[in-house]
C-alpha cells in the first residue's frame, strides 16, 4: 500500500463521526426505497385479488417501476452534479413517500399503477446519492468499504419487507399496511431537510463550468465505446434478474402456488434469498479486492449454478420440490446480487473518472432491463399456459444464454483494454514530476 493510500489524499474528507452521521441519514432514505421497492413481491397474491387483475397486468406493476428506475440513472446522475446531494434525495423521499401512500389507498389498477411509477422514480434517485454521498464526506480509501455497507444496508431492507410487512399485510389488511409503511418515508425526509448536508466544511466541490448540448450524449457515447463498460453492462444483465424477479414479484406466487408452501414458508424462503445476498456480497468483495483476476469466474460461476439449480427445480419429476433443493435455490440466487456488482468494476478502469458515473449508470440498467423483460414474460405465460410456472420460469435460459454470450464475446477484449489503460497510466505516473 502507497503512503498516500494509507494516509489519505490531500484534499480528502476527514471522515470521522459526523461524516458517519450524515451518511447515515443517506442510507436510511436508500434502505426506506427499497423496502417500498420491494413491497410489492409479498403483496402480489393480495394485489391480484384486490385489483381483479390477471398475471400480466400483475407483472406490469413491477415492470413499469423497473423501467422508471433503469430510465432515470443517468438523469439522476446529472442532477446529483448540478443540484447536490441533499436536494436528490428530498426529491426522491418525496416521490417515493407519495407513491406508496397512493398505493395503499388505491383501489383501481389505473391509480395504482401511477403510484408505483412515482414510488420508481423516487427510488432511481436514492443510491447514487449516497454514493456521491460517501465520496464527499470520507477519504478516497474508503470508498470501497463505505459503497459495500451501504448496498449491504438497503439489502436489509428486503427484510422489512418478507418479514415484517408480509406479516402486517396479513394481519392489518393493504391499506393500514402500506399507509403504515409510507410513514417510514416521511420520517427520514424530515431527518434529511434537518440534518444532511452534501459535504463537510471547507470541502466545497469546484463549480462545473457551463458544457454545451452535446455533452450527455457525447458522455454516453464514450462510455459504451469501451469494451469494459459493455462487459459491466452484460454481466449486470446476466446476474442480476433471476434474483430481482423473484424477490420483486413471482416468488411468492411460485413458492405458494407451484409449490405448495405456506405464506410463512415463502417468506422464510424470500428471507434465505436476501441473507444470502448479504454474506456472499461480503465474500465476493474480498475475493475480488485480492484477486483482480476473480471477477470473470465469479460472475461465470454464479450464472452457470443459478441455471443448474433453476433447471434442478423446475424438472424436478414430482408435483413439488423437496425442500432442501428450494433451500439450495434461495442461497444460490443470493449470489446474484454480488455477482452484478462485478459488472461495475469491469466498468470502473475502462472510464476516467469524469465519466465513471454515466458508465456505472450504462452498467445499472442491465440488469433492470432483463428484470423488466422477464417480468412481462412470466406474467404472459402464465396467462397463456394457464399458471403453468415450469414454462413460464423456462424465460429465465433464454436472457440468461444472451447476456453469457454477450460477456463471453466481450471477455477478451475488455481485459485487453483495461490492461492499455493500466500500462498507460504507469507510463503517465512515470513522467509526472514528484
Amino acid at each position: 500500500m502507497r503512503t498516500s493510500d494509507a494516509k489519505g489524499l490531500p484534499g480528502d474528507p476527514p471522515g470521522g463521526r459526523r461524516a458517519v452521521a450524515v451518511w447515515g441519514l443517506g442510507v436510511a432514505v436508500y434502505f426506506v426505497a427499497i423496502t417500498f421497492r420491494t413491497s410489492l413481491g409479498v403483496a402480489g397474491i393480495d394485489a391480484a385479488d384486490r385489483f381483479h387483475i390477471n398475471a400480466s397486468a400483475l407483472s406490469t406493476f413491477s415492470i413499469l417501476q423497473l423501467l422508471v428506475y433503469a430510465g432515470m440513472q443517468i438523469p439522476v446522475g446529472l442532477l446529483v452534479d448540478r443540484l447536490g446531494t441533499k436536494k436528490v434525495l428530498v426529491l426522491g423521499a418525496v416521490l417515493f413517500t407519495v407513491g406508496q401512500f397512493g398505493f395503499a389507498l388505491s383501489h383501481s389498477y389505473g391509480m395504482a399503477l401511477a403510484s408505483r411509477a412515482l414510488l420508481g422514480c423516487g427510488d432511481a434517485m436514492t443510491f447514487i446519492s449516497v454514493l456521491r454521498l460517501g465520496a464527499r464526506w470520507f477519504p478516497a480509501r474508503r470508498g470501497p468499504l463505505v459503497a459495500q455497507i451501504a448496498a449491504l444496508i438497503g439489502m436489509a431492507g428486503n427484510l422489512i419487507s418478507t418479514l415484517l410487512l408480509a406479516r402486517l399485510l396479513h394481519d392489518l389488511g393493504w391499506t393500514p399496511t402500506f399507509a403504515g409503511s409510507a410513514l417510514g418515508g416521511v420520517l427520514v425526509l424530515v431527518l434529511v431537510l434537518l440534518f444532511l448536508r452534501d459535504h463537510p466544511p471547507g470541502h466545497e466541490p469546484e463549480p462545473h463550468p457551463h458544457v454545451g448540448k452535446g455533452f450527455v450524449r457525447n458522455q454516453v457515447a464514450a462510455a459504451w465505446r469501451e469494451p469494459g463498460t459493455r462487459l459491466g453492462m452484460w454481466t449486470h444483465f446476466t446476474t442480476q434478474f433471476p434474483a430481482m424477479v423473484f424477490l420483486l414479484l413471482w416468488g411468492m406466487p411460485f413458492l405458494v402456488e407451484a409449490q405448495g408452501r405456506s405464506r410463512a414458508e415463502a417468506g422464510e424462503l424470500l428471507t434465505l434469498v436476501v441473507l444470502s445476498n448479504m454474506a456472499i456480497g461480503l465474500v465476493y468483495g474480498q475475493v475480488i479486492a485480492r484477486h483482480h483476476a476473480a471477477r470473470a469466474p465469479l460472475a461465470l460461476g454464479t450464472v452457470a449454478a443459478t441455471a443448474l439449480l433453476w433447471a434442478s427445480v423446475l424438472a424436478w419429476p414430482g408435483r413439488h420440490a423437496p425442500t432442501a433443493l428450494l433451500i439450495v435455490l434461495c442461497v444460490v440466487l443470493g449470489a446474484c446480487g454480488p455477482a452484478s456488482m462485478i459488472g461495475f468494476d469491469f466498468a470502473r478502469p475502462a472510464n476516467p473518472p469524469e465519466r465513471l458515473g454515466t458508465a456505472s449508470g450504462i452498467v445499472n440498467m442491465g440488469g433492470f432491463m432483463a428484470s423488466m423483460a422477464t417480468l412481462l414474460a412470466v406474467g404472459v405465460l402464465l396467462d397463456a399456459t394457464g399458471h403453468n410456472f415450469r414454462i413460464a420460469f423456462a424465460s429465465v435460459f433464454f436472457l440468461q444464454a444472451l447476456g453469457l454470450s454477450q460477456m463471453l464475446r466481450l471477455r477478451g477484449r475488455a481485459h485487453r483494454r483495461e490492461r492499455e489503460h493500466v500500462v498507460a497510466s504507469r507510463v503517465e505516473a512515470v513522467h509526472v514530476p514528484a
